[in-house]
């Protein structure tokens, strides 16, 4: 059985506040129902543990896949998910690129997390699997939801969902991928004098259409900036009529005003 893990966008970043290292936000997540990395359980092929099947850049312990696992077994699931990773393992077939701010290994967490919940029989909640999640990753709450919109604050953890439905919505990624931590370094360092709190409480309170209709991808994300700090390349593909995702690098627009250019 394959499960499909979506990528997102932030339609708005609005940074309102630190918290030690970290930045809190307000922010509306939706899903790009035409982009989506691919999961599946496949025969074993070695006798580890925990074997994982794909195109990843990192060491096994670092990727967040493996620390879902490592969080479930933590929490009292080691004899199900163990007996579920010791039959199977995990391939993912990779769309979503990395370092694009479109969330993929945070939805690959999510997606897995739900796996090993159906396969091994956890019996956990949605609320409960959004609480595990957040062990794993800031952004793994929201995927685990199965929401389309929600605004997300605090450091990812507070997922409200807005009821509308996902826009169809068009994504560019530039060939460069973005550091979440150097942008938001770049932004503390340079940015964080220019946090509008009242700004991010109007955002939340409308539409996704009409925020992309009445904002520009400046005021909508306050990492843009950063980013264009950080990687001043990036401005080369910062075209108009696009907005910027998350910590970039890349850019979206409504899929229908493409006949328009």
């Amino acid at each position: 059985m394959h499960y499909k893990a979506y990528a997102k966008v932030n339609i708005f970043l609005k940074i309102v506040g630190t918290r030690g290292n970290y930045h809190e936000l307000v922010s509306r997540f939706m899903i790009v129902p035409s982009l989506f990395d691919t999961l599946s359980f496949v025969p074993k092929k070695s006798k580890e543990a925990f074997e994982l099947v794909g195109d990843f850049n990192c060491a096994l312990e670092h990727n967040t896949l493996y620390r879902t696992f490592m969080v479930l077994k933590s929490h009292g699931f080691a004899k199900e998910v163990e007996r579920v990773m010791g039959m199977y393992a995990l391939q993912v077939s990779k769309n979503i690129p990395t370092g694009s701010g479109l969330g993929g290994g945070s939805s690959d967490s999510a997606t897995f997390l739900k796996m090993l919940n159906d396969v091994g029989n956890l019996g956990l909640s949605l609320e409960e699997m959004m609480k595990l999640g957040s062990e794993v990753g800031a952004d793994v709450p929201f995927f685990a939801s199965g929401y389309e919109s929600a605004n997300v604050s605090g450091i990812g953890e507070i997922v409200e969902k807005y009821d509308e439905a996902a826009l169809d919505i068009e994504v560019f990624t530039p060939p460069l991928a973005c550091n979440t931590a150097m942008v938001y370094k770049t932004y503390r360092e340079y940015f964080l004098q220019s946090m509008d709190q009242a700004l991010a409480s109007k955002m939340v309170t409308l539409k996704s259409v009409e925020l992309l209709s009445h904002f520009s991808k400046e005021e909508l994300n306050d990492l843009f900036p950063a980013c264009l700090k950080a990687y001043p390349e990036l401005g080369i593909y910062a075209k108009e009529g696009w907005f910027f995702s998350g910590s970039g690098s890349s850019f979206f627009r409504l899929a229908h005003k493409v006949k328009n250019g």
